[in-house]
């Protein structure tokens, strides 16, 4: 994956037309696993750009999203949950999120509404803390899940954790406070012109989406230690030679690799019934993606240990700053 270079991103586009005050800038959303990051940045674009799963740690990579208002353009990079890593992996992942934190303009701190503020979101905040030039907004998420008197208890918890610019609760179940989070984010911005063209809504090649999707629909089902163990690759992909107008057809063939042969089988399932699921719920979200139809070719391969080997994890993607 590579490096995360905001201020590569930060140079403007060509001259275009855009109003008097018009701000453009970088918005982190940081937070213990499971807290619904993902989730509330593809509500706030407005199209599905992160997967999302109820498994911890589903993100493993900094994924941008755009925001395009009139007023201003906000792109929010979401992380993988801040915990304390177990493997190489893990290391780099936390390595990445605190990268990510002092290149942003502002900072989105996650709690989640329906759940006791526990020791992971303590920790998180005294890291920000320690974020002295960046604002810090705590957005208080899942409030559909929770109810007024747990929303009003859980605002007043996450105020005394810290001294935040502002406190946001917010769903991206039901769109509340969707917008007041936006313009709370959108304010911390410089002004400047937009970042990225109309109508992108992230700067995240096909293929690497693709991939993110098919592992998405892996993670449904599986066992509580497989999650971790799945990473999934696209090794080929490309329109089909010969397809009619009207009938295009992309052709994908992507491999997903587990650590050990005993997580091969959990994956393929008997007599490949669980593989073919995958293939099914995959191949619908990738046909909206790329807005044609997909033959997709799934391979399961064994890379042992691959979570903890440096070499493997340069093969499969995971640079030491991914």
């Amino acid at each position: 994956m590579d490096e995360l270079d905001l201020e590569r991103l930060r140079t403007p586009l060509p001259p275009l037309s855009y109003p008097e005050g018009f701000r453009s800038g970088f918005a982190c959303f940081v937070g213990r696993p499971n807290v619904g990051k993902s989730t509330l940045m593809n509500a706030l674009v407005g199209q599905k750009v992160a997967i999302t799963s109820n498994r911890p740690q589903t993100t493993r990579r900094t994924v941008r999203g755009i925001v395009h208002r009139p007023d201003a353009q906000l792109i929010i990079v979401d992380t993988p949950g801040l915990h304390k890593p177990r493997t190489l992996l893990g290391e780099r992942l936390d390595s990445l999120v605190r990268s990510t934190l002092v290149e942003v303009d502002v900072i989105g701190f996650c709690v989640p509404a329906d759940e006791p503020i526990g020791r992971g979101d303590t920790y998180i905040a005294r890291e920000l803390a320690a974020q002295r030039d960046t604002p810090v907004v705590a957005l208080v998420t899942k409030t559909d899940k929770a109810t007024r008197e747990q929303v009003a208890e859980q605002l007043l918890a996450v105020q005394e954790l810290g001294g935040w610019t502002d406190i946001v609760p917010v769903s991206a179940e039901d769109g509340e406070n969707l917008d007041r989070a936006a313009d709370v984010f959108c304010g911390h911005l410089p002004e400047g012109p937009p970042l990225y063209p109309d109508g992108d809504l992230t700067d995240e090649p096909d293929e690497m989406l693709v991939a993110e999707l098919v592992r998405e629909a892996a993670l449904e089902g599986v066992r509580d230690e497989l999650p971790h163990s799945i990473a999934v690759m696209v090794d080929e992909m490309g329109p089909r030679e010969g397809a009619r107008p009207g009938r295009e057809l992309t052709d994908i063939y992507a491999s997903l690799y587990v650590e050990r042969p005993s997580q091969k089988a959990i994956v393929i399932g008997a007599k490949g019934e669980r593989l073919r699921r995958v293939g099914t719920a995959a191949r619908k979200q990738i046909e909206a993606l790329l807005g044609t139809r997909v033959y997709l070719d799934l391979r399961v391969r064994v890379a042992k240990d691959w979570q903890r080997d440096p070499k493997q994890l340069r093969r499969l993607g995971f640079d030491q700053q991914t």
